[in-house]
């Protein structure tokens, strides 16, 4: 169980294919932290430390996490937004976020607005997955609040912080980015359509 608010950027090392896994080496200031077995979200992936090595750990995904994820578009050198999973007890700052994406989206707007930065992603709407005017949803593990909601695709404004220790500040027009609807939304959605 995360909470999208997002820890520290990592870097990838290495990202090598065995079958159909991938194996993603990164570099990050919470690697000394961290032990085998752990999960830590990865652009809202929950995925769980294999290999540890001074800064360096390593982390695999199975074929599944790869066709629902934008894990096929990370290159070597990309800094992806990193949060270990939440203590019971600590704050819940954003909202609960399972690490489990629902699916890929894309970017269709991006712009500075005059002091914050203001996105308009798309996603498919024939996976029944929805947004609302001020609920919930997680971007690359990023915990916001919609601001624009339509049929398949909705708004986010950004706060100079976000954009800046966040990998936001790489999104342009055709990024693909991780999305995980909120939990009880998603939870009512369905109760209301099988009505």
């Amino acid at each position: 169980m995360f909470t999208g608010i997002i820890e520290t950027l990592g870097i990838i090392q290495e990202i090598k294919k065995e079958k159909d896994n991938i194996h993603i080496t990164m570099n990050s200031s919470i690697t000394s932290e961290l032990q085998i077995d752990q999960s830590v979200a990865h652009n809202g992936i929950c995925l769980t430390v294999v290999a540890l090595n001074d800064t360096l750990y390593t982390v695999t995904a199975i074929d599944e996490t790869i066709k629902k994820t934008n894990l096929g578009y990370w290159q070597e050198g990309d800094s992806v937004n990193l949060e270990r999973a939440m203590k019971l007890g600590d704050r819940l700052d954003g909202h609960i976020v399972q690490g489990h994406v629902d699916q890929i989206g894309t970017c269709i707007v991006a712009e500075e607005t005059n002091g914050s930065w203001y996105y308009t992603f798309e996603y498919d709407e024939t996976l029944n997955n929805i947004t609302i005017e001020k609920g919930s949803i997680t971007v690359n593990g990023v915990s916001l609040t919609v601001v624009n909601s339509k049929k398949n695709q909705f708004s986010v404004a950004i706060i100079p912080y976000t954009h800046e220790h966040t990998n936001f500040n790489s999104f342009k027009i055709g990024t693909k980015i991780n999305l995980e609807f909120d939990v009880i939304g998603k939870y009512v959605s369905r109760l209301y359509s099988n009505k």
